[in-house]
């Protein structure tokens, strides 16, 4: 069993969406969770990220979470959507640097590794954000496999 983790800052938004589309491709062996290392717990995603996913025909059923030692004790990988998210997991829990990569990094993006936050945006920025989570999931899950 492989544990993934996926982070962003306040677990409403991408992180979330990251983690359902994840979940909807039913990969044998790979478990699935998200956290934000500012989120309030008990939150749910946002309206327009829960329309993309809905849009989509992507269960959802997200309560955030505020990333904990316990999470990244529990991942394997943990893949976060900014270079600002791996830098603060780095300084608060330096032994997660090893399994610690950004999205973009972990797909072998060579710039730019930071999934555009669409928090507060339009549900256009929402949809986009989907589309480039979508992408690097698949591009993940060949890396997985390999």
């Amino acid at each position: 069993m492989q544990r993934i983790l996926f982070v962003c800052t306040g677990n409403t938004c991408r992180s979330p969406m990251a983690e359902a589309i994840l979940n909807e491709k039913h990969i044998d062996g790979i478990e699935v969770k998200s956290a934000g290392i500012y989120a309030a717990t008990g939150s749910e995603a946002s309206t327009h990220a829960k329309r993309v996913l809905d849009d989509n025909k992507i269960s959802h059923n997200h309560r955030s979470s505020l990333l904990t030692g316990a999470e990244v004790e529990w991942a394997d990988l943990i893949l976060t959507m900014t270079d600002s998210h791996k830098f603060a997991i780095q300084q608060q829990f330096p032994q997660a640097v090893v399994k610690l990569f950004t999205l973009k990094e972990y797909t072998g993006e060579p710039f730019n590794h930071d999934v555009v936050d669409p928090y507060g945006g339009s549900l256009g920025m929402y949809e986009a954000t989907y589309r480039e989570l979508n992408e690097l999931i698949d591009k993940a899950i060949e890396i997985f496999k390999s």
